[in-house]
């Protein structure tokens, strides 16, 4: 039986589309819960399901005093429907899970152990990734590789979104309120004392993924772009080789005109590659400038990062 050293301790869960799985995972995380001296909260976040998966929780949540609804107007995507939970929730500790069942809820009990010794944020981090392609297996070991290496923090490989955060942990994430979202990077943007605790990922039980391959490429790409501006260096790098390569090429064909003025035949071949080669430079090089120019647009609107339609379960309505 693992003890809260102090206060109650609230479980964020954000949905989309989950209604074949939520009573496997309630099961599951009510008796991991049980085995945890204190009070509890369950927190789901609706990020706009159309599969009777909000219905599902708001009729348990009339049996189960402990459950809590927040349904968001439409779907925010899942970074915002974390926040919208952390938002909400008043624990001295709040964890964050996935509904999917894939992150085993017994691994909070661990969790909560590490906190009850001091430390204010707690990574449950893959030893093993059952029921994922090897492609996005090596997209995310990719990923991580190169994250940690643009960034001026420690960020944990194989950690997701399932951590435990201390109270402080959870105030500091508040007062972030970029658009684009990666909360583990943000996580660990906001520093405290952390450390790791193992665990074994599972397959799906039930329902789809919600982040396939390109989606976690998106994810991958919001990351890097909020936290680092390498990518506007890189296409500077690649400008001054490729420039560097054309004062090369002009030298030697003026050379060559020296030693053999009636010998050269000018070819199309050489100048449409160097055409195309420079053309697909620029264009790469604008799309990424414009994707930062799009995120100071966005944070520039400062609209709110989602929208409520209902609340279950809350004595108020109080986030920021």
């Amino acid at each position: 039986m693992t003890t809260l050293k102090k206060g109650f301790l609230s479980v964020v869960i954000p949905f989309l589309n989950e209604a074949e799985v939520l009573p496997i995972f309630y099961k599951k995380l009510s008796d991991s819960l049980k085995d945890i001296s204190g009070e509890s909260e369950m927190i789901f976040v609706d990020d706009g399901s159309s599969d009777g998966s909000a219905r599902w929780v708001a009729d348990k949540a009339r049996e189960d005093k402990n459950i809590k609804l927040i349904k968001l107007s439409r779907n925010f995507g899942h970074q915002i429907a974390i926040t919208a939970g952390m938002d909400y929730a008043h624990g001295d500790a709040v964890v964050i899970i996935d509904a999917d069942l894939q992150d085993p809820p017994e691994v909070i009990p661990l969790l909560v152990e590490k906190w009850n010794e001091g430390f204010e944020v707690v990574y449950a981090v893959r030893e093993q990734r059952a029921g994922e392609t090897w492609l996005k297996k090596a997209f995310a070991a990719l990923f991580y590789q190169i994250f940690r290496r643009l960034v001026d923090f420690e960020v944990p490989i194989n950690a997701g979104d399932f951590r435990l955060l201390d109270r402080k942990a959870v105030e500091a994430l508040k007062n972030v309120r970029e658009r684009h979202r990666f909360m583990r990077g943000l996580t660990s943007w906001v520093g405290f004392s952390h450390c790791a605790v193992s665990y074994k990922r599972e397959p799906r039980k039930a329902g789809t993924t919600k982040y396939p391959v390109w989606k976690s490429f998106i994810l991958a790409w919001d990351a890097i772009t909020s936290f680092s501006s390498s990518p506007l260096m890189w296409v500077t790098g690649l400008g001054i080789i490729i420039a560097c390569l054309g004062v090369l090429e002009a030298i030697s064909i003026v050379i060559n005109k020296l030693r053999n003025p009636e010998g050269m035949v000018s070819g199309w071949v050489t100048v449409m590659v160097s055409v195309l080669i420079l053309g697909g430079i620029q264009l790469i090089s604008l799309g990424i400038i414009g994707q930062y120019i799009g995120r100071i647009f966005d944070e520039a609107k400062k609209r709110p990062l989602y929208f409520v339609s209902e609340t279950i379960g809350f004595d108020k309505p109080d986030p920021v």
